[in-house]
């Protein structure tokens, strides 16, 4: 009579575990896709999505409008990346994030220049109070934490945990500019739109670190970094080094 081989208990759990883990991954960034598209669409809707049902001045340029399509493809794509994940769909996930590498190096090329003429000519989405010189560093640090973020992503491709934490922390680092344009956030001005992306990193690293029972080094790393580049670019703007720079940059625009 042949005995059949029943699954170790040790075993089963690892099994039952990775099933919970891969169901949290898919819960997480479900829910982060749909706020991060929300919060884009409320944010940008008065100002450009939906600039022809309001008395709004009128985009600056061509180029803002490009920077803008660009931008928004990218919340399409993390949302498309998102649901073929679910549904398992890992070789057309790799496929379309060569596509995600062109599209990154267009939102870096429109962005740079966007953002210094803004600092030059000045912008209506500008917070009152706040030279546009000093402010340009927030554009540029928000760049520039793409880069490193996105480039890091890339860098840990074939380590998932590590790749799709970065990936988040990108959607959570284009968070400021659609916050800061909110009709309710002037009188909150910093604490509003660069403290609630702080919060939301450091709560997703605490939620995945609960869920895995372990701590994600790769994660923590790009956590403390985009949280402290937070109050490290509004330190930096007020000084006269900083202003300097930002007068030397706006020269060629």
């Amino acid at each position: 009579m042949a005995v059949i081989a029943t699954p170790r208990r040790d075993e089963r759990t690892a099994v039952n575990d990775g099933l919970a883990r891969r169901l949290f991954d898919r819960r997480l960034f479900l829910a982060i896709s749909i706020a991060f598209a929300g919060i884009v669409l409320v944010g940008f809707g008065r100002t450009f999505y939906l600039r022809d049902l309001f008395d709004v001045p009128p985009l600056p340029s061509r180029l803002v409008s490009v920077h803008g399509f660009l931008m928004t493809a990218w919340v399409a794509l993390f949302l498309t990346q998102v649901r073929l994940i679910a549904r398992q769909r890992v070789r057309v996930h790799r496929r379309l994030g060569y596509s995600a590498i062109a599209l990154a190096g267009l939102i870096i090329a429109t962005g740079v220049p966007v953002a210094v003429r803004a600092a030059k000519y000045g912008s209506a989405s500008k917070p009152p109070g706040i030279p546009p010189l000093a402010f340009l560093a927030v554009p540029l640090f928000d760049l520039l934490m793409f880069v490193l973020l996105f480039g890091g992503a890339i860098y840990f491709r074939t380590r998932p945990r590590a790749h799709k934490t970065l990936m988040l922390l990108t959607v959570v680092n284009f968070l400021p500019p659609a916050l800061g344009r909110m009709a309710f956030a002037a009188p909150l001005g910093p604490l509003w739109f660069l403290g609630l992306p702080a919060a939301i990193a450091v709560g997703c690293l605490v939620l995945e670190a609960r869920r895995y029972g372990s701590l994600n080094r790769v994660f923590l790393a790009g956590t403390i970094l985009l949280v402290l580049s937070y109050p490290a670019r509004l330190m930096l703007m007020g000084t006269d080094a900083w202003i300097a720079f930002a007068t030397f940059a706006t020269s060629f625009v």
